[in-house]
């Protein structure tokens, strides 16, 4: 059973991987993996379930379940000046708590570690979930997409600052002394939050 789930959970990853890759690929050739990793995941997932691949696939395409919301993941990670720490994202040059969409096939925490690594370049242990809020519910921009954002409290365990391909900079700020933020990931509340959130453990997580 435990290995059947795992290879479940490969093939999920799989297809998540490919997904994505469909949505960003500019060119013939990588259409073509992407579709390949597609029908591989459809086989591994049949010879697991015992079902057949075209029953498989017809889960999958086109989605017959319900259109759930995305999930976007920020990491809180405070220096011990009180300072937090914000990454400079390429695509519009703003700055935002680390994180990014929750992957298949990784917990919550296993995203914030994942996406702050990557990121950042710093590793990280999860201490608590601070909040979750519907992004309907807050003065984000407007987005095609319904989102739920989760912020999670992370405290710096080793590693050293270093850049990625999409992120230009990563730096603590004062909270007195914040960079432009990119308000579709980050907003100046939100940072108030979850400094008031990781003051005072005692409150509960805040929810909407």
């Amino acid at each position: 059973m435990e290995k059947a789930k795992a290879l479940i959970t490969i093939a999920q990853r799989m297809r998540a991987l490919a997904q994505t890759g469909l949505s960003y690929s500019v060119s013939d050739y990588e259409t073509d993996r992407c579709q390949e990793l597609l029908r591989l995941s459809d086989r591994i997932t049949s010879i697991v379930s015992g079902l057949p691949d075209e029953e498989i696939a017809a889960c999958y395409h086109p989605m017959k379940e319900y259109v759930t919301p995305k999930v976007d993941i920020r990491a809180a990670i405070f220096n011990d000046r009180d300072e937090i720490l914000l990454v400079r994202e390429k695509a519009d040059g703003r700055w935002a708590m680390p994180g990014g969409w929750s992957d298949v096939g990784y917990t919550p925490s296993e995203v914030a570690v994942k996406e702050t690594k990557e990121e950042t370049g710093l590793d990280v242990r999860v201490e608590r979930l601070l909040a979750v809020l519907d992004k309907r519910c807050h003065d984000y921009p407007a987005s095609p997409l319904y989102v739920y954002k989760m912020f999670i409290l992370c405290t710096v365990t080793g590693g050293e600052l270093a850049g990625t391909f999409d992120i230009l900079d990563q730096r603590f700020f004062a909270l007195d002394n914040l960079p432009p933020l990119s308000l579709d990931r980050t907003l100046p509340e939100n940072i108030r939050m979850v400094d008031e959130l990781r003051r005072h453990p005692e409150r509960p997580v805040v929810l909407d």
